[in-house]
């Protein structure tokens, strides 16, 4: 990155003024290692034609951990060539054993695709002959036949091997009974929900595996988080050598907090974060630097990608000869394979994404990282930062504030900000609901044996009382010692590892007459997002929403010019279903226990591009859906925040518990590892389960994922979090950065903050 554009960007006021804090990190040195001496020729020729001259220490330690026999964890920062660690002992174990097969496993299929193009760049500079297959959803089904036969290394996703490989392993018995590898990339990515469902396929990975005879090895990677053995371990079922020592150089790097500025002092609003990272996007293009921009919603990111085209658009230089994409999740594969080459090729200088490509897809040599919003924890923040200088060069990381209270509590804080070490990760397998599921896959899969099933015994003792009730059911059946599976259908394809449910709405363009597929949505998304009159945007095109039908799991849109975007109003009901336990919490009484959630969209809001100003309403007349999860419940039934709500003027008393709820809703990712979406929070004056004020902390996945129990023990530091944001917090009367925004039908004069400090004074006795 040129000097004078940073020099620029300090010099200029407008962006000066915004500026929180601004730190530099100094470029490091590598430490290297020779090549290992049991390293084949060919592939050592192969590296050096690549211009690889030498290892980085942490590449050959994982290497000769790898070639020993032990699992390897390598655990190191963005860009600091993991991939190597995994596939050089994997190539020259292929090489040695021809008949030796590895599989690959990538969270997303922009990691797979990347990682078939690096590997097909080794093998055919080396001459190495060795037959790598990508088997994906992608795949197109003359290839899958070869690939089973042949592949030596598969690279896939856990949602296929969970719901095409496993539930098929006869047709993979020449590919399991050889396994030798098993790679798992980005294992931070699998927490929570998605973390404890990956384990259990896993699980299952493992008992067909030793069925046919074989006891893979695992080779994982991650980025640095803050428990990286404890999780590889839960996650993985083996235990691990941990390499976490990056011998990687990298360049200078500057991470800037950027707060944007004030619209509206008395109410303390400022500017939105994608019209700020959209002139900051031009700016930095304009300056000959390249950009990536992560936005948290897939609507932001095709709203900013369209402001920055618009800002730069000029018929007689074509754009100023830059190009910007848009990037997420529900792209036909075409279309992200073109975006993916262009990044590489360097054809695309900016992209605005979604965190589809927070991971470590190589995407080029980008200048600046620009964060619209805090992503929802530490270790995501510089995970999206380091997508920037991964080319050893000098790099610019810019974290532009929203208004939430968690954007507002960590520019406030940066030195909290910068040294908290990075978030542990937390998995649960043993969720009932996810084991139970996983359980009807394993035994559709192989009978279970009981206590003579050897190739797994942990997983048995564990599936014991579900069988139990499966054969109640009469989906197992129990004869000779064995349950077999009995049911009609083929359980993997009803389990979904991401959603609630398996099912996705096919998007299609009926424009003309044409009926052309655009992309997909998972049910729940689709019901907010491509209700009727809605408008859909995708890449700079918008599309008026003609018909959901969810019986038939298709959306019908036409092509429509229109100056406003939608947003769904969703209503949500909770119902208390059954009370696990009830114990006294931090001056409340707390309860942890099964809730019924049933979230509906009402209505939409029409939103004006560019000034994003509601311009009218909309009916939207959809079923319902329900959940059955975990909650925590804050009873002010008795003690401190029960007087302290009640010394409060009455009508204060409503729109300050909505603002706690707020508070906890905005505050609690810091110190949970989750983004705001994994769990809901629903408040009432009056509770008519508990009889009381009462505050529901519920994770929003069927069955539960663990945090609403995790609060339990977090809850105190929270509360005492959101207190110090509310106190620091410049405004008069609350503002969206501090209790959030103000409904609407709230009494006009009403200072909520000054409620919700005296409120939370009295609760932590401060």
């Amino acid at each position: 990155m040129a000097e004078s554009f940073l020099e620029a960007l300090r010099s200029d006021p407008s962006f000066a003024a915004q500026v929180q804090a601004w730190h530099t990190f100094p470029e490091r040195e590598g430490r290297y290692s020779a090549f290992p001496e049991d390293l084949s020729p060919r592939l050592a020729e192969g590296l050096r034609r690549r211009g690889v001259e030498k290892l980085y220490s942490h590449q050959a330690q994982a290497f000769t951990a790898a070639r020993e026999g032990r699992n390897v964890l390598v655990a190191t920062p963005t860009a600091s060539g993991k991939s190597l660690c995994y596939n050089l002992p994997v190539m020259q174990t292929l090489l040695e054993h021809p008949e030796a097969r590895a599989l690959y496993l990538f969270p997303t299929k922009a990691l797979s695709q990347d990682q078939q193009s690096e590997l097909n760049e080794t093998t055919l500079g080396a001459d190495l002959g060795l037959k790598i297959s990508t088997y994906d959803g992608d795949t197109p089904t003359s290839l899958r036949a070869s690939a089973r036969e042949t592949g030596q290394i598969i690279i896939s996703n856990p949602d296929m091997f969970h719901s095409g490989i496993l539930p098929n392993h006869p047709k993979w018995i020449k590919f399991l009974k050889n396994l030798r590898y098993v790679v798992v990339d980005e294992v931070h990515t699998y927490r929570g929900v998605f973390g404890s469902q990956v384990a259990n396929v896993l699980r299952r990975l493992r008992r067909v595996a030793a069925f046919y005879g074989a006891n893979p090895q695992f080779i994982a990677c991650s980025a640095t988080i803050g428990n990286p053995r404890e999780h590889a371990e839960a996650l993985l079922g083996v235990p691990v050598e941990l390499v976490d020592q990056s011998g990687a150089p990298s360049g200078r790097r500057h991470f800037v907090l950027y707060n944007p500025p004030l619209v509206d002092r008395v109410q303390g609003i400022r500017r939105g974060t994608v019209n700020e990272a959209q002139a900051l996007a031009v700016k930095v293009l304009t300056n000959g630097q390249k950009v990536i921009v992560f936005a948290r919603s897939r609507v932001r990111v095709e709203l900013i990608a369209s402001y920055i085209k618009e800002r730069l658009a000029n018929l007689y230089t074509d754009n100023k000869r830059i190009r910007v994409e848009s990037y997420r999740g529900g792209y036909l594969p075409n279309e992200r394979r073109e975006i993916e080459k262009g990044l590489r090729e360097g054809t695309i200088q900016g992209v605005v994404s979604t965190n589809a490509l927070e991971l470590g897809i190589d995407i080029g040599g980008l200048d600046v990282a620009i964060l619209a919003g805090f992503p929802g924890s530490v270790s995501s923040v510089w995970q999206q930062a380091g997508r920037a200088g991964r080319r050893q060069t000098e790099s610019l990381a810019i974290l532009i504030a929203s208004s939430s209270p968690l954007d507002q509590y960590m520019v406030a804080h940066d030195q909290y900000f910068l040294e908290r070490p990075p978030e542990a990760a937390f998995i649960n397998p043993e969720n009932p609901y996810i084991l139970m599921e996983h359980i009807k896959c394993a035994a559709f899969e192989l009978p279970f044996e009981g206590r003579l099933d050897t190739v797994n015994d942990a997983f048995f003792s564990q599936a014991a009382p579900f069988l139990g009730v499966l054969e109640e059911e009469g989906t197992v059946r129990h004869t000779g010692g064995k349950w077999y599976w009995s049911g009609l259908a083929y359980p993997a394809e009803n389990v979904s590892l991401r959603s609630a449910t398996a099912e996705n709405i096919v998007i299609i363009d009926t424009t003309g007459g044409k009926n052309q597929v655009l992309g997909e949505m998972d049910r729940p998304s689709a019901k907010e997002m491509i209700f009727p009159q809605a408008i859909y945007l995708h890449r700079d095109r918008q599309f008026f929403v003609l018909e959901l039908d969810l019986a038939n799991r298709r959306c019908l849109v036409e092509e429509r010019d229109v100056n406003f975007y939608t947003d769904a109003v969703v209503k949500t009901d909770l119902k208390v279903l059954h009370e696990d336990q009830r114990f006294n919490g931090p001056g409340c009484t707390l309860v942890l226990g099964d809730v019924l959630v049933r979230t509906q969209v009402s209505r939409f809001k029409k939103l004006k591009f560019h000034t994003h100003e509601n311009i009218g309403y909309g009916e939207v007349a959809l079923p319902e859906e329900q959940m059955h999860t975990r909650s925590l419940a804050l009873i002010f039934e008795e003690g401190r925040a029960a007087r302290a709500l009640d010394g409060l003027p009455e009508e204060l008393k409503g729109p300050v518990m909505a603002r706690i709820g707020h508070l906890l809703h905005a505050v609690a990712p810091a110190f949970l590892l989750c983004q705001g979406q994994d769990f809901g929070v629903s408040e009432r004056l009056k509770d008519p389960h508990f009889d009381a004020p009462a505050i529901f902390v519920y994770d929003q996945s069927p069955g539960g994922s663990g945090l609403a129990e995790t609060l339990v023990s977090q809850l105190e530091k929270v509360l005492a979090a959101g207190a110090d944001l509310v106190a620091a917090c410049p405004c008069r009367e609350g503002c969206p950065s501090c209790v959030g925004p103000r409904d609407p039908e709230e009494e006009i004069g009403l200072n909520p903050k000054e409620g919700l400090l005296q409120l939370l004074k009295g609760w932590l006795e401060v």
